[in-house]
């Protein structure tokens, strides 16, 4: 069927509200669509301590996840939760949409990405708290903690998990703005 010939079946079909199937090289197109964001793509994971993996995405970008919470709420992991052996034999599956350990055990790419970063480095802390134009006051009042705190985070204290996490959403909502 030529494109013309196509053409006036598709006007046929919406004059008369019947449909068909058309069958043949018309149909046959290897037309790929796509909508939303691609599907993300791990190009490597390393093991870095406990069950906090350093992942590599496709895009170059790279993250820490803790896959500890994870692995402790669904029967499906058990055996990663304890067994230092098995959760060793990670590797990332040849389509780069998941991570994948001995037994058939997987977990998607998509569900990775949905993770957040373990912790933080000082440097990101000040960018965040330069982007929000917070004074160290500021950022004390917005994250429950004492002014002190905040400058050591400034300096070189590491950053506990919760205040990473609460730092990141700041600058999350300051972007949707």
């Amino acid at each position: 069927m030529r494109r013309g010939d196509l053409d006036a079946v598709m006007d046929w079909e919406r004059r008369t509200k019947r449909s068909f199937a058309i069958s043949g090289d018309v149909s046959m197109d290897n037309e790929i669509v796509t909508k939303g964001r691609p599907l993300p793509r791990i190009a490597a994971a390393t093991i870095i301590d406990n069950r906090r993996v350093r992942v590599t995405w496709r895009n170059g970008n790279s993250v820490t996840v803790d896959l500890a919470p994870v692995l402790n709420s669904h029967r499906h992991f058990i055996p990663l939760r304890t067994d230092e052996e098995n959760f060793a034999t990670m590797r990332v599956n040849d389509e780069g949409t998941a991570l994948e350990w001995d037994g058939g055990i997987e977990l998607s790419a998509v569900w990775i990405a949905t993770l957040p970063a373990v912790g933080m480095e000082n440097g990101e802390f000040r960018q965040i708290m330069d982007k929000l134009s917070y004074s160290l006051d500021g950022m004390a009042l917005q994250l429950d903690v004492s002014r002190r705190l905040i400058a050591m985070y400034r300096g070189s204290t590491p950053i506990p998990n919760s205040i990473a996490l609460a730092a990141r959403y700041l600058a999350e909502k300051a972007d949707e703005r």
